[in-house]
């Protein structure tokens, strides 16, 4: 706490470059990193569920996760294909 007040009080912050607009909270990169961060969390409370509470063994989360994982990927390959120009 003391290196903290001293930190401000002997105005030390104005020697420390600011962050860069890539990295800031706001920024598109940020914004990215945290929905993939999300992505994670719900894909791990999914598998708890599955395994937890409806008991399928862990190999058959990763199995339906897998399958889901190509199932997204056809669809929106083929969404894409229909999208695109010639």
């Amino acid at each position: 706490k003391a290196a903290f007040i001293n930190f401000i009080s002997d105005e030390e912050w104005k020697s420390i470059e600011p962050v860069s607009s890539w990295f800031g909270p706001s920024s598109f990169v940020m914004s990215s990193m945290s929905a993939l961060f999300e992505l994670s969390m719900w894909i791990r409370h999914g598998h708890g569920y599955l395994t937890e509470n409806l008991g399928i063994p862990v190999w058959g989360s990763y199995a339906v996760f897998g399958f889901a994982t190509l199932v997204l990927g056809m669809i929106l390959g083929l969404v894409s294909e229909a999208l695109g120009t010639d």
